[in-house]
């Protein structure tokens, strides 16, 4: 759920301005999943962009304040989301820690990294939503341990009606910065792309696993 139309629009034309996002409808990208796709999206780069990133900490920061007010730990989602989960946490002045995908194998065997007691409420940061599911199993992570999830907050959603079941079935919380359909209205309204190709990227969105050029 976007929450500020504003925000939503100035957050998805830097994505595009920095090619975080990739908008290629007729040469498509092929994901880990296999699925072809005429968009790739890669917020990590916004760490390299000093006013971008803090554009992007600011946005965060404020609206975790005014969703849930201050939890007690930040926690980002790795890898995408650790760079930015601890800016949010330091603008929040809050502690940190990131959730691995899997319990690491060697050495403390940790899943949590960093320093997090039983029922301390966590506000989940992530980079990217697809289908929900890593981030979900995130959440699983820290709700295992004992933590209380008050929420999620992402930059950027797909809005795949996979992603808003599997977050609503799990009774998680989901707010993003921008989203697909953002992104794709402002991209044809600046000639970024054509209305042909605008068409194509609504049309992979109904069924992505099964779409091909």
């Amino acid at each position: 759920m976007v929450l500020n139309k504003d925000t939503a629009k100035k957050t998805a034309e830097l994505l595009l301005q920095i090619n975080a996002i990739k908008l290629t409808p007729e040469n498509p990208f092929t994901w880990a999943s296999g699925w072809k796709s005429p968009i790739y999206c890669d917020n990590r780069i916004i760490l390299s962009y000093p006013s971008i990133r803090n554009y992007v900490r600011e946005k965060m920061g404020k609206q975790v304040e005014s969703i849930y007010g201050k939890p007690d730990v930040i926690a980002g989602v790795a890898t995408g989301a650790i760079g930015i989960g601890v800016l949010v946490a330091e603008f929040l002045g809050l502690p940190f820690v990131y959730v691995r995908p899997e319990i690491k194998s060697h050495g403390r065997q940790n899943q949590i990294e960093g320093q997090l007691e039983p029922n301390q409420s966590v506000v989940v940061i992530e980079d990217l939503i697809s289908t929900g599911k890593s981030s979900l199993n995130a959440v699983d992570a820290l709700q295992n341990h004992g933590a209380k999830v008050k929420g999620m907050l992402a930059i950027f959603t797909y809005g795949f009606d996979i992603a808003t079941e599997n977050f609503k079935k799990n009774n998680i919380e989901l707010h993003t910065l921008s989203d697909y359909d953002h992104l794709a209205q402002l991209a044809l309204e600046t000639s970024y792309i054509k209305e042909e190709e605008h068409n194509t990227l609504m049309e992979w969105r109904k069924n992505p696993s099964l779409w091909k050029k």
